[in-house]
C-alpha cells in the first residue's frame, strides 16, 4: 500500500512532501466541489424547466376551459331563474351578459391583487440589503492582516529552524 503521493505508507516523508500531498488533495477536493455544484446546478434547471412547462400547460388548460365556464355559468343562471321547467326563466342573453360581467369582475380582482403584491415586491430591500453586507465584509477583509505568532522557547523547534517572514497583501 501506497501514499497518494507514490511513498510507502510509514515511511518518514519530510514537510515539503507532506505540503505536497495536502495541496494535491485540496485541489482535487476543491475541484470535486465545483464538479458535484455543476451537476446540481444542471439537475435544478432541468427540474426548473420541466416544472415551467407543466406550470404553462396546466394554464393553457385552464384558459382554454374558460369558455366552458361561462357557457355553465349562463344556463345555470337560465336555469336558477325558471328555465329549466319550461317557464322561460331569464332570457338567455342576459344570463351571458352576467356571466360575463362576474368573469369581468374576477378579472379586476386579481389584477388589483397582483398590482398590490408588485408595490410591494418593488419596495423590498431584501438584496440591496445583501449587497451592502457583501460590501461590508469586503472592507473588512481588505484591512486584515496576519498577526505574526510570538516565538517562545516551547514553540521555537530546533536550531536549525528559520523565522518565516509574512506576507502583509
Amino acid at each position: 500500500m501506497s501514499a497518494p503521493d507514490g511513498s510507502p505508507v510509514g515511511a518518514e516523508r519530510s514537510i515539503g512532501q507532506l505540503f505536497a500531498s495536502a495541496t494535491t488533495e485540496m485541489s482535487a477536493l476543491v475541484h470535486d466541489e465545483i464538479a458535484l455544484a455543476k451537476l446540481q446546478l444542471k439537475q435544478d434547471v432541468k427540474r426548473g424547466a420541466t416544472g415551467s412547462a407543466a406550470f404553462i400547460v396546466a394554464i393553457t388548460m385552464l384558459l382554454f376551459s374558460l369558455p366552458m365556464l361561462s357557457f355553465a355559468l349562463a344556463y345555470g343562471i337560465n336555469a336558477w331563474t325558471g328555465g329549466h321547467n319550461g317557464n322561460g326563466g331569464w332570457n338567455l342573453a342576459w344570463c351571458f351578459l352576467l356571466s360575463f360581467t362576474a368573469s369581468v369582475l374576477l378579472a379586476l380582482l386579481l389584477f388589483l391583487i397582483g398590482l398590490a403584491m408588485f408595490k410591494k415586491a418593488k419596495k423590498g430591500k431584501a438584496p440591496q440589503k445583501v449587497a451592502a453586507s457583501f460590501k461590508e465584509t469586503a472592507g473588512v477583509l481588505e484591512n486584515a492582516k496576519p498577526h505574526p505568532r510570538e516565538v517562545t522557547p516551547a514553540n521555537r523547534g530546533g536550531e536549525g529552524v528559520e523565522a518565516v517572514a509574512r506576507s502583509t497583501s
